[in-house]
């Protein structure tokens, strides 16, 4: 599926964003890992939350679907039993890694892969924490990378200091703890995305942050709770971008979540000089929700994004790279090398289409340097099979003179089915062609 563009001049409405994915994979997991009915109202049905359902369906955890929530049965820790077959996880990098991490406390053998992108995705940094509590993890190279082979047992508490801000990282190291017997502590760079401490305090857990640390006492049995899940923030974050950049445009993103560790994007938007507000702000199973209303027509200005920030705009850097073509002066992402390990390169896949479309952009070993006021021009540009990209590019095209086209769009599907939809819906209509 190929996306046909051409420029967007005016953007106004309101829309309810999709149901939030990293939330939606930890209320499944969560949820399967308690004991009795865990009802999720408003689930996002992005392929990669599908893998989830796969995963846990097949080590014998019963899931229905129904049309406005998802009800999981949960049993408990030691009933979940991974098949004798190899467990895909397709696309999924928060399946692979969150599911090692309960893998690892259940004395059985697992096999986890994935796709082609996937498998190039590296898995040392949760096979080494898993590893000191004492599973046995096996994958390709010195990078760890997928098929993973687990074989889980009655682990043993340890006290870990994460290298890295990661929180796949810290959620697969909590999920085990919850299974170990005795105190878990993990410490140094935790200030990641925080949805599974927040939906295990939800569940009663014994988790608790202090100090620049975070501690789990194992055992403790869950029961299963009715949770209701927000808007992504992570897909708003194109239609914020789309209206920031187009004049006279007004939208309203309702009941979307905004929690802290997730708002680094509006940060760095308001002090670009974008227009945004947050109103109607309350707290939904544990997660703070509110509407976002955003008004374009600014004069933005190009800005420095340091090492310490790019943990709360990980998902936002491509989308940042497009809206710095708009910003006076000069936009500049530095310690953002994660992105080169992520669905695709995404350095590279950024800055190879953006120049396609005529921006003035540097690719770092780090991240990038765009220098902006640039009139975009249409052209042909690829996704390379990285849902985020294909979206950034999108909005790329919808602010380009001429016509522009992103091939090999199907992956967005990944994370945002009904991207398309939404933007004909806030009148983008006739100039998005799928």
């Amino acid at each position: 599926m190929n996306f046909k563009l051409k420029k967007c001049k005016n953007l106004r409405g309101k829309i309810k964003i999709p149901p939030d994915k990293s939330i939606t994979h930890r209320a499944l997991i969560i949820g399967a890992l308690a004991k009795g009915k865990t009802i999720i109202k408003g689930f996002s049905e992005a392929r990669d939350c599908i893998s989830t359902i796969k995963v846990l369906r097949n080590s014998g955890v019963k899931i229905e679907k129904r049309e406005d929530e998802i009800i999981v049965f949960g049993k408990g820790f030691n009933k979940i039993a991974p098949p004798f077959y190899t467990l895909d996880c397709e696309n999924s990098g928060t399946t692979i890694r969150l599911m090692s991490g309960v893998f690892s406390s259940i004395p059985r053998r697992a096999i986890l892969t994935g796709d082609a992108s996937l498998r190039n995705r590296p898995m040392k940094r949760i096979i080494e924490p898993l590893t000191k509590m004492g599973a046995t993890i096996k994958g390709r190279g010195e990078k760890g990378f997928p098929p993973l082979l687990i074989e889980g047992k009655e682990l043993k508490p340890i006290e870990y200091n994460l290298k890295i801000p990661s929180a796949q990282v810290k959620s697969s190291i909590i999920l085990a703890a919850l299974n170990t017997e005795g105190k878990t502590k993990v410490k140094g760079k935790i200030n990641s995305r925080d949805h599974t401490e927040r939906m295990l305090e939800f569940f009663e857990a014994d988790i608790f942050k202090r100090d620049g640390f975070i501690e789990i006492y194992g055992k403790k049995e869950l029961k299963g709770r009715e949770i209701k899940v927000p808007g992504d923030f992570s897909s708003a974050s194109f239609f914020i971008a789309l209206s920031v950049l187009i004049e006279n445009s007004e939208i309203l993103l309702e009941e979307t979540g905004v929690n802290d560790t997730r708002m680094g994007f509006i940060k760095i938007l308001k002090k670009m000089g974008a227009k945004i507000e947050i109103i109607n702000r309350k707290i939904v199973s544990n997660e703070p929700v509110a509407d976002i209303l955003v008004r374009g027509g600014s004069k933005l200005k190009g800005i420095e994004i340091n090492r310490e920030e790019i943990p709360f705009v990980i998902d936002e850097l491509p989308l940042l790279a497009v809206i710095g073509t708009q910003a006076k002066g000069i936009t500049k992402v530095r310690g953002a090398e994660e992105l080169r390990v992520k669905e695709s390169d995404r350095i590279k896949s950024m800055v190879v289409g953006l120049r396609n479309l005529g921006a003035n952009i540097e690719e770092t070993e780090d991240g990038f340097i765009v220098e902006g006021k640039e009139s975009l021009k249409g052209g042909v540009c690829e996704s390379f099979g990285d849902h985020r990209i294909a979206m950034s590019l999108i909005v790329a095209g919808l602010i380009s003179e001429g016509k522009t086209e992103v091939k090999n769009t199907d992956c967005i599907d990944i994370s945002f089915p009904l991207f398309g939809n939404y933007l004909k819906k806030l009148s983008c209509d006739g100039t998005v062609d799928i």
